[in-house]
């Protein structure tokens, strides 16, 4: 007989799951996304029950070495729990823990599996509804004392606590309570509590059981209804305006558990920055414990395992990457407070993730902007708060965003309900709702021509930069490129305050430091004026160091790279020192700072983000000012910096019609997605770019003065005798020299210079006669008169006539032969050293080198 052909059994086909950047995925394709993980990755799976091999309890290792407890009540209905967060959120009613259960079960009991997806579960299982409990199958066989508590459809009609006593006495041996009851009791007990415990506040404080105020300074109205939102809100968002204090109502949350009994240990996650800010205010507004967490991890450690430590525990960002587990373990907060927590609006980040690992029943959120560019970012700190109040990333997705032909984001939806969803745990005001003493903010832009070689370097980045997006039209940037736009965008900005910021760049034109030099004269004249003073560039912040030594005027240096405890001294120095009037800071000084004494803010720079712009404004614009303030930016004229001013910002009306329930704001609100959000931003601030043939705008000259020169030799014919460019030493713009044949044509002269694009910096111009011009000439041939100039060039008319000059001696050549020879062996080290990144010892030599070539140029202009 032949023998038969053996039939390789089929694997189940698994339909496609969308791609990864595909946001359209259906519940079906989450759950095949959490079975094929199962498939993937090694689970441990033991057994907690062995009343039953299927339907029963078990404890799942993962791979990420988290243990969790899956529940199997019936494979039949699908009736599964799992204690993860992923099955807690999603709504799907699995996870990969509970699918690589049921994988291990079908594998080591088959029978059992089978015999309980074909005649379901024969217990009575109670699970949690709700606000209440049901029975989830089997009603009918409930014992006859324990009917009375649940109504026809199975829902619990009676008290929950009441009605568990009686369940947990019975000995119905199938009767099983879900793992599901003891979260939900929890969950039930604490909203009572916090109810409870509000209600006995409120009238103790009218009873005067309790006080009103449990700071040391008392609170605005505004303020108390912040702290009431925070300490009874339990894990709650403030996002209030910057500069209204929400430092002080974090505070006075944490104050008030303290004294209900409710709180002994308190973390506190800011910038680093911040630290010190924090301390102050925690002193100044009670008497509570507090300690700064500093130094290596060795030392850390210590600050955590104390088995007293103080009430606050103040760290940075950073420090949580390392130290999350540890403070779980030793330190175990009550309450974890997170300041400035747009630092975890991006979901996807190691310090985001590490954050949202850290463990406390109460936990408050302080942000000014929860939503800088996109929902995404309210998103992922609400998920800090309550991961199932906005559910899974892929549901929230679905619901408030309209997706296109490939799953990608097209525009928002349903924001008005996402308004209703955060609703619970946001509270926001901003100043013009709460505060009607602010005192007057006066907005001043101070427009700055850029010099010559600082429009020559201006106009060569931006080229660049105007061909990468003319690139971008056509195809997108690979990762490189768009790296690069970027850096280039970077660079426009640092040549409008100065290009010597840019290393290696010798330009060191700053129009700008000229400007502030004035702008500080008027502003302190009046002794009791300080003035803060913000760049992004620390190169430009050391340009205003050096006026403010030059000048004698007393400051304070806040940077990124000045030590955490450093920082407290200058902070303290410019609020108590009359003799520190200005504060300098790079944006790490933009954010929680309260500087009110000081009433004058000037900006260097813009940032990109006006949310950015605001925070700087609100160190001095705040709560508890006495004068008016004074805001004043600084902006290149016709650059990038002057197009920042015009734009109009649709992340300002995102966060108004999501946070604020500004209907208008909403309804101009529209995504734009990241290449197209960018292109749109980049087109409008580096102007038009051409598309196929259109006719490109007329460019300016490249020459701005031979095209002066030009224009004038065609209006004025022979009447031009003569005109010349000169660089006089020791100035930034050059000099043109015109002579003219006629005194009555001077005007015109003079209008063409006015007419003519310089560019940014305009030259000075000089109208002489015929007469004066060959006397000075003459004066200079004799060697009467010397004609101190760095460098001369003829652009229209006659040229001058070559000067005669004397030979130069056998001695004389022989010397700067050695000079210029010393000077190229000089230039050669220099360059050398740069490629080392040995900049300042570059610098010596490349000074050795021009000492010596200028002495060569004057040994061949003094010749004799």
């Amino acid at each position: 007989m032949p023998a038969k052909k053996s039939r390789k059994r089929r694997k189940p086909s698994t339909p496609p799951l969308p791609p990864a950047g595909d946001w359209r995925s259906t519940d079906e394709q989450e759950v095949l996304r959490r079975v094929q993980r199962a498939r993937d990755e090694k689970h441990s799976v033991t057994s907690l029950n062995d009343a039953h091999p299927v339907l029963s309890r078990f404890d799942v290792a993962s791979p990420s070495g988290m243990t969790y407890q899956v529940e199997i009540r019936d494979p039949a209905t699908r009736a599964f729990s799992c204690t993860c967060p992923d099955f807690r959120t999603a709504g799907l009613g699995t996870c990969k823990h509970v699918e690589a259960t049921l994988i291990r079960l079908k594998r080591r009991h088959r029978g059992d599996f089978r015999a309980a997806e074909k005649a379901g579960s024969p217990f009575i299982d109670i699970v949690p509804d709700g606000d209440t409990l049901r029975v989830e199958r089997n009603l009918a066989s409930l014992p006859a004392s324990l009917r009375p508590l649940f109504d026809d459809s199975g829902t619990l009609v009676a008290d929950p606590d009441e009605a568990l006593e009686k369940l947990r006495r019975s000995r119905a041996t199938k009767l099983r309570l879900s793992q599901d009851i003891e979260p939900f009791l929890e969950h039930r007990r604490r909203a009572a509590e916090r109810r409870a415990l509000r209600r006995d506040y409120e009238t103790g404080v009218v009873e005067g059981r309790h006080p009103e105020h449990v700071t040391l300074l008392p609170l605005y109205p505004y303020q108390r209804e912040g702290m009431l939102h925070l300490a009874f809100g339990e894990r709650a968002l403030l996002a209030d305006e910057m500069g209204l204090g929400k430092t002080i109502q974090a505070v006075a949350a944490s104050a008030l558990l303290h004294h209900l009994g409710k709180a002994e240990r308190v973390l506190v996650v800011t910038p680093a920055s911040l630290k010190t800010e924090w301390e102050e205010q925690i002193k100044k507004f009670t008497t509570l414990s507090h300690q700064l967490v500093f130094g290596p991890r060795s030392a850390r450690l210590k600050y955590y395992t104390d088995s007293r430590p103080p009430f606050f525990t103040l760290v940075n960002y950073e420090q949580i990457l390392a130290d999350g587990l540890d403070i779980n373990e030793h330190l175990r907060p009550d309450i974890v407070i997170l300041d400035e927590a747009q630092r975890i609006k991006n979901w996807a980040t190691k310090t985001a993730q590490a954050v949202k690992r850290l463990q406390s029943r109460y936990a408050f959120v302080l942000t000014g902007t929860p939503i800088e560019n996109r929902i995404d970012e309210l998103y992922s700190i609400v998920d800090f708060l309550d991961p199932a109040l906005l559910g899974p990333l892929f549901r929230f997705n679905r619901e408030f965003y309209e997706l296109n032909e490939k799953g990608r984001p097209e525009n928002y939806k349903n924001l008005p309900a996402l308004r209703e969803r955060v609703k619970p745990v946001l509270l926001r005001r901003r100043k013009h709702h709460v505060e009607t003493e602010l005192p007057d903010r006066t907005d001043r832009n101070h427009f700055v021509k850029l010099t010559r070689a600082m429009r020559d370097d201006y106009d060569e980045v931006k080229q660049q930069a105007s061909q990468l997006i003319q690139r971008s039209l056509k195809r997108p940037l690979k990762k490189e490129e768009s790296e690069l736009l970027m850096i280039l965008l970077g660079m426009m900005r640092m040549i409008c305050d100065s290009p010597s910021i840019i290393k290696n760049r010798d330009c060191d034109h700053c129009p700008k430091l000229d400007e502030l030099d004035g702008i500080l004269d008027d502003a302190l004249s009046d002794p009791d004026v300080k003035v803060i003073i913000f760049s992004e560039w620390e190169g430009m912040l050391q340009k205003v160091r050096d006026l403010a030594e030059a000048r004698g005027i007393g400051y304070a240096w806040h940077t990124g790279k000045v030590p955490q405890k450093k920082r407290r001294g200058e902070i303290l120095s410019f609020r108590q020192d009359p003799d520190c009037r200005l504060f300098l800071s790079t944006d790490s000084g933009g954010v929680g700072l309260n500087l009110q004494n000081a009433s004058v803010v000037i900006n260097c720079d813009l940032p990109w983000n006006p949310a950015r712009l605001e925070q700087r404004i609100a160190r001095a614009w705040r709560k508890h000012q006495t004068r008016p303030v004074t805001v004043i930016n600084l902006v290149a004229e016709d650059t990038l910096e002057h197009q920042m001013l015009a734009t109009l910002d649709n992340k300002m009306n995102l966060a108004e019609g999501v946070l604020d329930g500004s209907d208008d704001a909403l309804a101009k609100t529209k995504l734009k997605r990241g290449r197209e959000a960018n292109l749109a931003r980049l087109k409008q601030f580096l102007g038009t770019v051409p598309k196929g043939k259109a006719a490109k705008p007329k460019a300016p000259p490249a020459d701005p003065a031979q095209h002066f020169a030009d224009r004038a030799r065609e209006a004025l014919g022979e009447a031009l005798i003569h005109c010349q460019e000169a660089m006089l030493p020791g100035d930034a713009e050059p000099v043109l020299l015109t002579v003219l044949r006629d005194a009555a044509r001077r005007p015109t002269v003079e209008e063409l210079h006015r007419e003519t694009d310089w560019r940014g910096g305009t030259p000075r111009l000089h109208v002489l006669d015929p007469a004066t011009w060959t006397a000075i000439r003459q004066l200079a041939d004799s060697g009467l008169l010397t004609l101190n100039t760095r460098a001369t060039r003829h652009l229209a008319g006659d040229p001058p006539p070559e000067p005669t000059k004397p030979a130069l001696t056998e001695q004389q050549k022989q010397r700067i032969a050695e000079l210029k020879a010393f000077a190229a062996k000089k230039e050669k080290v220099a360059k050398l050293l740069i490629e080392s990144d040995l900049a300042d010892e570059a610098e010596e030599h490349r000074k050795a080198a021009e000492n010596a070539l200028t002495e060569a140029a004057e040994i061949e202009n003094s010749a004799s």
